[in-house]
């Protein structure tokens, strides 16, 4: 038990003598009680609301029940004072021994510190990249592969299950053109001149191999067939490879899913079929036509009766179409289907969206309240897209690919790790610049060169010491003093950073506080550039070397915690 829980467990404890008492009603919701930092430092060490998030329920004064809250809680050896603040926040400042403690937690639990159960077993499905198979993976792929890496990890940590899975848009228009482009490619490889590339086909090198395959495998066969002769075999040929391609793409990410659905496999299968006869033996699809569209006169209108899913009575602004004019499924209704079958086998599902996919997100969200019938939480988070720069310059384009950068040319620039942190480094939902002069510098404001130093000084740090015949085994803790418990205080933060951030999705919480950490490293390292005695290193007092090391590899073991969530490797050299 960390001490973050710890004291959770004790406020608790004092919840449950007070309704023994008779001063807190028996069984009150306790859900929304927390044991936290305070805003202001200054404050304390720790902090509750249990008073005021209880007091209305309890019919009572807030600032009074945390008088009697607070009194308890006096009473732990651990704690030093208790502060009533504002109309009833309870406020803690905790013995040193506390944190001295919680630094010994840290080394004892090592790379389990921070893994939590609030996950309880939970299945939780995680769809993300999901690019169209028609060619190699592109920057404009990356952040959402990674942010959906990240989280899979993130929850799997706080003691979810996770399934991670790559929906495979295989049904479409679009791997029509992959197999046209790829039969260019084939009679290409057969020696034909097929000039430039025309309009509206894939231009890029990369469907090169998978014609000269193609050609090696059945000759000149289909070199002038008729389309509908090799348009369904070229087809599956060409998705294949592209799979391959994105499959090793990915892998250069350090990213691997458990499944690839079908889109193709779905419809095949009926499984859109049978998600409308589900919807519709509980009345919520039904055939009627749809208003004309805003902006088309009544004239210009002409009504067609489509099968309509009662998205409108799960907060949509108007019911969707789940079938086209001419029989076939919309995207949506093929979505709705594969959210169904998602759903078979999660408690909660998790897609990772493009931006631009932000309109389509209630309709989507009103499909799986209804056809789990509100017992599976859905996420939807959406991610922006990353602006490529080199030096403040837009990037070229690869030639390559024809027409995008492949994250394979930049990871193999810049390395995973880079890749990987830089897109963390902000919110999902905002704008990013990926500037290769800058995710590579050597500075502060890099925070993934300055969390990587950080745990590059702690390995040098056990070097050093060792090259100096230090005897580091047995650290006597009680020589760390209030402004080196401080850097305890926040690395004891860590597992609550984690359950947080799992609870919000956010990966990203996990870079912005490891930056934190590494900050405060970092500034009480350069304190001994002044004051000598303030090293954590000193050859002439082996006992204080030892403790200092102590708190640097626990903070070390907290950096390297948080970036294995994130997919990064924490160094030990730079």
């Amino acid at each position: 038990m960390t001490l973050y829980s710890r004291f959770a467990a004790y406020v608790d404890a004092a919840l449950d003598a007070l309704e023994a008492a008779g001063d807190l009603p028996l069984g009150i919701e306790r859900r929304a009680v927390t044991v936290e930092p305070p805003r202001d430092p200054a404050h304390g060490d720790l902090a509750t609301n249990a008073a005021m998030v209880l007091a209305k329920a309890a019919k009572t004064n807030p600032r009074a029940l945390a008088e009697k809250i607070g009194a308890a809680l006096q009473q732990l050896d651990e704690v030093a004072a208790v502060e009533i603040a504002g109309p009833g926040f309870i406020n803690l400042r905790l013995v040193d021994d506390s944190w001295r403690a919680e630094l010994a937690a840290i080394h004892d639990r090592g790379a389990d510190y921070g893994r939590s159960t609030v996950g309880q077993g939970t299945t939780v499905n995680i769809e993300y990249v999901s690019a169209n198979p028609t060619g190699p993976m592109h920057m404009g792929h990356c952040r959402g592969a990674v942010v959906g890496d990240a989280l899979a990890s993130l929850l799997e940590f706080a003691g979810n299950r996770v399934i991670r899975e790559y929906y495979v848009n295989d049904a479409g228009g679009q791997v029509d053109v992959l197999a046209r482009s790829a039969h260019l490619r084939y009679r290409e490889a057969l020696g034909e001149d097929v000039g430039a590339i025309p309009e509206g086909l894939y231009p890029g090198d990369y469907l090169v191999p998978v014609g000269q395959q193609l050609a090696q495998e059945f000759g000149d066969r289909y070199a002038t067939a008729p389309e509908a002769d090799w348009l369904p075999l070229f087809r599956t040929r060409a998705v294949d490879a592209m799979l391959v391609l994105i499959k090793a793409d990915l892998a250069l990410l350090g990213i691997h899913h458990d499944v690839f659905s079908s889109e193709a496999e779905l419809q095949a299968e009926g499984k859109p079929q049978a998600a409308e006869a589900w919807l519709r033996a509980r009345d919520l699809v039904y055939d009627g036509t749809l208003e004309a569209p805003k902006g088309e006169t009544p004239e210009d209108w002409e009504p067609v009766e489509l099968p309509l899913f009662r998205s409108t009575l799960f907060g949509d602004d108007q019911d969707r179409p789940i079938k086209k004019s001419n029989g076939q499924w919309t995207y949506f209704g093929a979505d709705l289907a594969y959210h169904f079958q998602k759903a078979q086998t999660a408690d909660a599902l998790i897609d990772i969206w493009g931006a631009d996919h932000a309109g389509t997100v209630k309709r989507i969200q009103a499909a799986v309240a209804a056809l789990t019938e509100g017992r599976t939480r859905f996420d939807v988070k959406l991610v922006q897209m990353v602006r490529l720069l080199r030096g403040g310059e837009p990037v070229k384009m690869s030639k390559r690919a024809g027409n995008f950068v492949t994250l394979a040319d930049v990871v193999r620039e810049v390395g995973k790790d880079v890749v990987r942190f830089t897109m963390l480094t902000r919110r999902s939902d905002a704008q990013m610049d990926f500037d290769f002069a800058k995710v590579v510098e050597a500075s502060k404001d890099n925070p993934v060169f300055y969390v990587q130093y950080a745990h590059a000084r702690v390995a040098s740090l056990r070097r050093r010491a060792a090259e100096a015949g230090l005897d580091l085994s047995h650290p006597d803790v009680s020589r760390l003093d209030t402004e080196e418990l401080a850097l305890v205080q926040l690395a004891a933060q860590f597992p609550r950073v984690v359950e947080t951030a799992a609870a919000a999705r956010e990966p990203h919480r996990i870079g912005f506080y490891l930056y934190d950490l590494a900050a405060a490293f970092h500034a009480l390292w350069n304190v001994g550039n002044d004051r000598p005695d303030r090293r954590f290193l000193l050859p002439d007092d082996p006992a204080m070397t030892a403790a200092r090391l102590f708190l640097a590899e626990g903070v070390g073991q907290i950096i390297r915690n948080g970036l294995s969530i994130m997919g990064v490797e924490a160094v030990s050299e730079m």
